[in-house]
């Protein structure tokens, strides 16, 4: 390698960008990260959480010292009405089992501490810096290009988010369509750690994930989320914006009427909004994915569109840790051949194929459509699953009817062969 060149330069300081940088700098390679923030995180408003199955692998035991915020031992699903709400609430053991384990982060700090070991590692890290293009040459990407200066590498790997522009530049994907992405409207709410554990009913340490559809996302595609940190709440809304376009709410809005629910607002009483951001994500899952090599170029993370929301789960930070442990296998075989051409590079679609991210993809496949051609989940389900909580358990005077006629009653308003074709697409479809 020449004094002006670099093995690699990794584009963007997220999960992706740094987990591919770190494991190429531990083999010896020289890495030069670019961050457009003034660090890495400063530009992530993702408020989840992160399964540790991924990270688990390269880092193990990483929990112990990352940033994380609190092992989430209770799951929560809702579906909410605009004055009920129907909850499934699960908890057990088995959800803080090392590997199979999750934690809730705050990304500002999570991707700081992965900065702190991708350098410990060697990574050279300059963040605020806007890459505004690529240099090719016949058809190679060769570096980048920020402002006046131009960085050379023998393979770049593009970590720019799910609105990559680099991307697009070239030629990797078309403009992205309103059904495959959503918009997330988040807020992080402080609260003292003890308020927090006793109103979500968690021990020390540990914490809670909960998912909303309804009324969160005034009845379309999309839905509401809280993740409980040491000391604040992760609050938010998302749509698609496809079906955002079609509402009768803006997206802030619905944040606000999210939070003045009977059911929510006694959560966050008291609490004072520290943050309020937005964010694209991606939702289009496999159907989404742009190509993602190239010669001397490859591309990782929500730049690829690897993510999915199954409805019960939301998962992004680990297909970018796993993506980026498949791009770090194909450079340094690249490396060891000399050769960054795109055949050469095509091992990372091997390595994908072989890795949980392009097998749980392909699972998922048809969910996203599911959700898309099933609006009855954020409208009609929900007002079902209330009404007939209602009749269960509003006792009034009036003569009693059967459990039977009573729940028949309100299924009709949907219609029995409805739910049963919902029924076997949402399970076709998973």
């Amino acid at each position: 390698m020449s004094d002006d060149r670099f093995d690699a330069i990794v584009v963007g300081g997220g999960i992706a960008g740094t987990v591919t940088a770190y494991l190429l700098a531990k083999e010896g390679l020289e890495v030069m990260l670019v961050e457009r923030g003034n660090y890495s995180g400063s530009k992530n408003v993702t408020g989840g959480r992160i399964y540790s199955h991924s990270l688990e692998k390269i880092m193990p035991n990483f929990a112990q010292e990352a940033p994380v915020e609190r092992k989430i031992t209770r799951e929560k699903i809702s579906l909410m009405t605009e004055e009920s709400n129907v909850t499934l609430d699960f908890s057990s053991t088995k959800l803080g089992e090392q590997g199979r384990d999750s934690y809730s982060v705050l990304r500002g700090v999570f991707d700081q501490w992965l900065a702190t070991k991708a350098e410990e590692a060697g990574v050279q890290i300059i963040p605020g810096i806007r890459v505004d293009d690529l240099i090719l040459r016949e058809g190679k990407v060769c570096g980048i290009i920020a402002g006046e200066d131009e960085l050379e590498a023998n393979v770049t790997i593009l970590a720019d988010g799910v609105n990559s522009l680099l991307a697009q530049k070239l030629g990797f994907r078309d403009e992205l369509q309103p059904n495959q992405v959503a918009v997330g409207a988040k807020e992080i709410i402080e609260l003292p750690a003890q308020t927090i554990e006793d109103r979500f009913n968690c021990k020390k340490g540990e914490g809670t994930s909960w998912l909303f559809a309804g009324t969160p996302s005034a009845g379309k595609v999309g839905g509401g989320f809280i993740y409980t940190n040491k000391e604040s709440i992760s609050l938010g809304v998302v749509s698609t914006l496809s079906e955002l376009i079609k509402a009768n709410k803006t997206l802030p809005q619905m944040l606000e009427d999210f939070k003045a629910h009977p059911s929510i607002e006694p959560l966050i009483k008291g609490g004072k909004m520290v943050e309020y951001s937005g964010h694209l994500v991606p939702e289009g899952g496999l159907t989404m994915v742009p190509k993602i090599i190239g010669h001397g170029v490859l591309v990782v993370g929500d730049a690829a569109g690897f993510c999915i929301n199954l409805g019960y789960a939301v998962r992004g930070m680990d297909f970018a840790v796993g993506s980026a442990e498949c791009a770090a296998k194909a450079v340094l075989k690249a490396k060891e051949a000399q050769d960054f051409s795109e055949s050469s590079l095509q091992c990372y679609q091997l390595f994908l194929d072989e890795s949980f991210v392009m097998k749980d993809l392909k699972q998922y496949r048809n969910f996203p459509h599911f959700l898309e051609e099933t609006p009855r989940i954020f409208d009609g389900y929900p007002r079902l699953a209330a009404d007939i909580m209602k009749d269960l358990f509003v006792v009034t005077d009036n003569p009693p009817q059967p459990l039977m006629k009573m729940m028949m009653k309100n299924i009709r308003e949907i219609g029995l062969l409805n739910i049963a074709k919902d029924c076997w697409k949402g399970v076709r479809s998973l």
